[in-house]
């Protein structure tokens, strides 16, 4: 069987020469784009799901949901999920991540566009099961993210603490309401002490 694997993330020129570095200021993006650079290594590592929009793949999971990034390859992101069920067990999931329409430059991903894909690794050379996922915010002390598509109809609320303080989810609240997403879907997420 004939497997496509991905590209590997090493340092290579654009086909565009990139405009500058772009400051990733807190919540600067108003629309549901993907940033215009992303430091890749800054960005790996574990992040709490603290508010998402409900969606069927996560539907098990009641409390203490989160990401785990690790840059396995030149161009690959292996994706750790974990989540606490109603049973109080803890489930997991791996995936990997590689970049969308992107280039990978000096350690930067420009732009913040991935695609993710949990299918078993002999079944992603197909061209269905990735999933886009689009950096469409970063704190200016990257330590909350906002994840989404262009159709809005996935959204996720990152952040390196378990939880918000409120000045952060208002500064939350507003970029989304801003960039037009549905805020009485947002649902923010339990975490266990």
């Amino acid at each position: 069987m004939h497997t496509r694997s991905p590209r590997p993330f090493h340092h290579r020129r654009s086909r565009f020469l990139a405009c500058g570095a772009v400051a990733l200021a807190a919540f600067s993006s108003h629309a549901a784009e993907p940033l215009g650079s992303l430091d890749v290594e800054g960005y790996m590592g574990t992040w709490h799901q603290v508010a998402h929009y409900p969606n069927f793949f996560q539907r098990q999971c009641v409390r203490d949901t989160r990401a785990s990034y690790r840059l396995i390859g030149p161009e690959a992101i292996e994706v750790t999920n974990r989540c606490t069920t109603a049973e109080g067990k803890e489930e997991s999931v791996v995936g990997l991540a590689r970049p969308r329409g992107a280039t990978v430059q000096v350690g930067r991903l420009a732009p913040a566009a991935l695609e993710v894909s949990f299918l078993p690794g002999w079944l992603r050379w197909l061209p269905v099961g990735w999933g886009r996922y689009d950096l469409i915010s970063l704190s200016d002390d990257g330590r909350v993210a906002i994840v989404s598509e262009p159709s809005k109809n996935y959204l996720w609320v990152l952040s390196r603490d378990k939880a918000l303080g409120d000045e952060r989810w208002q500064a939350v609240t507003t970029f989304l309401g801003q960039a037009g997403f549905d805020l009485a879907r947002l649902q923010r997420d339990p975490v266990s002490p």
